[in-house]
């Protein structure tokens, strides 16, 4: 177990690919926190379920491209994946224009792995500075994605270690498979999809 109140960590219901249909359900169920991987649908299908509760929070946990920017700030209200100088920019001059400022996570790939997102795990600290001071963003905490032939507990070991090294207090990490162990390693939100809504649908 993990000794954690269960009150302490945010299950965020990752809806990508789900129609609003499937989603409906659990909104009238209770649940609040929900991701989407992509602006562009995300976009279609959200701006409806919020009007109808405007209490969600939709949280971006996909790659983000600079000139999806202004989308991101306009709908989502937690951003999980700056990973890099120009979203970073183009984030913090969005957060001005729109005079709107969803939280941020830096994600980190701490897998070092190509093909995914994420700033290296050697420039993570210069980065989140540069976050914080140079463009003024709201960040909360960091996130990860582990690799998925290695044991997450090193990655969730790692990156709990680095947010209380930056004095960062969210982490979000651990998805279906492995949300037990990021809760014991301090996650703060976990990202959990098929578990709740089954596998999800071909793109």
């Amino acid at each position: 177990m993990a000794s954690r109140n269960p009150a302490d960590v945010t299950l965020i219901a990752v809806s990508k690919t789900h129609e609003a249909g499937r989603i409906a359900p659990l909104i009238a169920a209770g649940h609040r926190d929900f991701g989407e991987n992509r602006v562009q649908e995300a976009a279609a299908k959200w701006p409806a379920l919020k009007a109808a509760a405007p209490d969600l929070r939709l949280h971006l946990i996909g790659p983000l491209q600079s000139n999806k920017a202004a989308d991101a700030i306009a709908l989502f209200d937690v951003i999980h994946s700056v990973d890099r100088p120009r979203i970073a920019e183009a984030l913090a001059a969005e957060m001005a224009r729109q005079d709107r400022r969803p939280s941020c996570f830096v994600q980190v790939n701490t897998g070092r792995e190509a093909q995914k997102a994420g700033v290296d795990p050697s420039e993570a600290d210069g980065f989140i500075a540069a976050c914080r001071g140079q463009w003024s963003l709201p960040v909360v905490g960091l996130m990860c994605i582990p690799p998925a032939d290695e044991q997450a507990a090193i990655h969730f070991a790692f990156l709990a270690d680095l947010a209380r090294r930056n004095g960062l207090t969210q982490l979000s990490m651990g998805m279906s498979a492995d949300y037990e162990t990021a809760v014991r390693f301090g996650a703060t939100h976990v990202r959990v999809g098929s578990a709740l809504f089954g596998e999800r649908n071909a793109t």
